[in-house]
């Protein structure tokens, strides 16, 4: 099949070369607007705890989906100044007239809201739209606001963070490409060592991330997906099609050799050979890929569908653009040449060849050490803190971060997002019983050491007593019933109650997760049922869910991966080592996520403020990229180990053989990658920086500690356990394994 692929793609190479480029003309205005119908969060669930206590004040008590935070600051007044009042008025009497705009609570109605020197304050703006929908409304918000002279003005909250998320983003991928491409194209040069060779992965690639967002930018029509496809599809994309590009253009380079200068069946041999392995490598990282659209989340189950995109453009290209375009360059593959580079390594004799020998004539002397080492980098994970992102992960001159770092500095850390307890009732909040519950739960958060403030209907009036506070809750509502406003209906009704905790945390401290944990365990009295939600519930919530679904994802993964590899090599042995190795590099990455991420490590060299956590949705993504991605080297370098094993049933030759003939690929081919994922080092947005670093260090140790020494050790003390398939399988699978076919 594979060579049929080949033939037919020299015979119609200059339609096939065509159609991609009408594909890429039709991108071209697209590319510039990608970003616009792509959504920014995508970290909640509906049907977590803190979402559901959302929509319940959201549907009783009118509550607002978001919020703005507009901050006021003045050396020259102070707030309770009637200047300062007037100003703050003013500038947000245009805010008032948008159609999102529910209820502005300012400064002057709150005294919380002014900060303890009395020179900050800031108003507080309902929107009847999520984040996620009201971050598109930033810039008219922003427009909207007025310029006092005497008042400097910064905007914050949830939506002004998701559309800073967006902007960042955006400059975080320019900047990458800025970097990726031409370091790329570097590191091919010196891979092939001449111009024209290293430019056909680089067209290949670059068409195929082209068609990749082009995909991505209609998908997004229809369905939501996150903003951060952008970074893993160029990510992802481009060293994914370079890196096939690079297996299929040396295997064609060296058919090219074997068959005396015949192109169109060198194009068919390499097709049919490189182009299976690359076949059945993207499948494997389509696999993993796959497994992230089995989450609940719009942000992961996004960058699945985006992956999945991304592998099957990445295989389009390499079965099809790449063999037409090496059927259009032909012999002229090695013009312009700068440096002088073999062009395929046969036989048994060379550098990995003899690496893998050293290694396999000591294979446990090898194998304990090396282990040892990628142990020691995973260590780290065993005190991994797990959280979701909040302003943190911006940089600290973008705005909303200016503004989150305000808040906490002027008005406490727990005032940015505190915890909204939604209280129902099936007969009455207002009962008796139920008010003194009510009580009850108030006086102990704060008396809690964890709080700072608490407001309700049971907070309202100071330091009564539980009859005294029961007793004038009735007055209110009687007088409120007369027409009175006396304020008790903006948190309270017949069936549900408002209580707001500000905690003295951050939300992603540990003491406000066990508040949380505690809270959900308390039974209230009367009959009375409590909803935690609110920045911290919400966190626990996202973290919990991502962590029920994420070994259902691992299982498919795995089961999926060694099947496919069962297939490909007819071995139960071999794929269950694959998955191993995989495994001790993906778990050294995540170490290395816990040291410079967590711990703050290198936070300086590499630009950014420690979180203190790994974030989330990181260990899930890496796993589900890095299992599929690791395998594209394990595919590439045991197929060539099983050409030769075919040949001449010697476990030890054909190990030395397989690596010499696939060892420098598989390590230029992780090179590529590095630098492309190094690139995104670069990014404002830690979640980007930290996947970055996390996939560019886990490929690095799989191209080298593991393919050139813990393959070579393992295989060898398995001897022809590697080969291993019982009686019923033989029955069962192909005749001949399918890299036997190409061979």
């Amino acid at each position: 099949m594979f060579a049929y692929f080949g033939r037919f793609a020299y015979r119609r190479r200059w339609l096939i070369a065509a159609l991609w480029l009408i594909v890429f003309v039709a991108a071209l205005p697209i590319l510039p607007h990608v970003e616009r119908p792509l959504k920014v969060g995508g970290f909640s669930a509906t049907n977590s705890e803190s979402a559901q206590a959302l929509n319940v004040l959201e549907r009783q008590l009118g509550f607002s989906p978001s919020s703005m935070a507009v901050i006021f600051s003045s050396t020259r007044y102070k707030a309770t100044d009637p200047a300062f009042e007037a100003q703050v008025r003013a500038a947000l009497a245009g805010v008032r007239k948008l159609p999102s705009v529910t209820t502005v609570v300012l400064p002057s109605d709150d005294p919380h809201l002014i900060s303890r020197d009395g020179h900050t304050a800031y108003a507080v703006v309902g929107l009847n739209l999520p984040p996620e929908q009201a971050q598109r409304d930033v810039p008219a918000f922003k427009a909207a606001l007025g310029k006092p002279p005497d008042l400097t003005i910064v905007v914050a909250g949830a939506p002004a963070f998701y559309a800073d998320i967006e902007t960042v983003s955006q400059r975080d991928l320019r900047r990458a490409e800025i970097i990726a491409f031409p370091f790329a194209a570097i590191a091919l040069l010196l891979v092939f060592g001449s111009a024209v060779a290293a430019a056909v992965p680089l067209v290949v690639g670059g068409l195929g991330v082209a068609a990749v967002l082009l995909a991505i930018y209609l998908l997004a029509q229809v369905t939501d997906l996150s903003i951060f496809v952008l970074n893993l599809a160029t990510m992802l994309g481009l060293g994914l099609a370079v890196d096939y590009s690079l297996f299929v253009t040396s295997r064609f380079r060296e058919e090219l050799l074997a068959h005396d200068g015949d192109v169109a069946a060198a194009v068919e041999q390499a097709t049919a050979t490189a182009g299976r392995a690359v076949f059945f490598s993207g499948l494997t990282v389509l696999i993993g890929l796959l497994g992230l659209t089995f989450f609940n989340f719009m942000f992961l189950r996004s960058v699945g569908i985006a992956g999945v995109v991304v592998v099957f453009f990445s295989l389009l290209a390499a079965l099809t653009l790449l063999p037409a375009t090496l059927g259009i360059v032909g012999r002229r593959i090695d013009w312009l040449r700068v440096l002088r580079r073999p062009i395929g390594e046969e036989g048994s004799h060379g550098f990995w060849a003899a690496l893998a020998r050293r290694v396999m004539a000591h294979p446990i002397v090898v194998l304990i050490p090396t282990l040892a080492l990628l142990l020691v980098f995973g260590a780290p994970f065993l005190n991994v803190q797990i959280s979701s992102p909040d302003a943190t992960i911006l940089p600290k001159d973008v705005p909303s971060r200016h503004g989150f770092d305000i808040l906490v500095s002027q008005f406490g850390p727990g005032e940015i997002s505190p915890l909204v307890l939604a209280i129902r009732s099936p007969t009455s909040i207002f009962d008796t019983q139920n008010l003194a519950a009510m009580y009850d739960l108030t006086q102990r958060l704060q008396h809690d050491p964890r709080v700072d403030r608490v407001q309700s209907i049971t907070t309202m009036s100071g330091n009564l007593t539980r009859e005294q506070t029961v007793t004038l809750i009735q007055v209110r509502r009687a007088l409120g019933a007369l027409g009175v406003n006396t304020q008790l209906g903006q948190i309270a009704n017949q069936h549900t109650a408002l209580v707001v905790v500000y905690t003295k945390y951050l939300p992603n401290d540990s003491r406000n997760k066990a508040l949380v944990a505690e809270l959900r365990d308390t039974h209230l009295g009367g009959d009375l049922t409590m909803l935690v939600g609110g920045g911290t519930a919400e966190i626990v919530d996202v973290v919990n869910l991502i962590y029920a679904d994420f070994p259902r994802a691992i299982t498919l993964i795995v089961v999926a991966t060694y099947l496919i590899l069962l297939v490909l090599f007819r071995s139960i042995v071999l794929p269950l080592k694959a998955i191993l190795m995989n495994t001790l590099s993906i778990v050294a990455s995540y170490g290395a996520l816990v040291y410079v991420f967590q711990e703050g490590h290198f936070s300086r060299l590499l630009n950014f403020a420690p979180m203190g956590f790994v974030e989330a949705s990181l260990p899930v993504i890496m796993f589900c990229i890095l299992f599929g991605l690791s395998m594209d080297y394990e595919v590439f370098l045991l197929s060539r180990v099983r050409e030769e094993w075919d040949r001449s049933h010697d476990n030890t030759h054909s190990i030395a053989v397989g690596l010499q003939r696939s060892g420098r690929i598989i390590t230029s081919a992780a090179l590529i990658v590095v630098v492309v994922t190094v690139s995104f080092v670069s990014a404002d947005v830690v979640i980007v920086k930290a996947l970055g670093l996390g996939i560019a260090l886990a490929v690095f140790l799989d191209a080298t500690v593991v393919r050139a020494l813990l393959v070579p050790a393992t295989m060898r003390l398995l001897g022809h356990w590697n080969w291993y398939l019982p009686g019923p399988l033989r029955r069962l699978l192909p005749a001949r394994s399918f890299v036997e076919e190409s061979a």
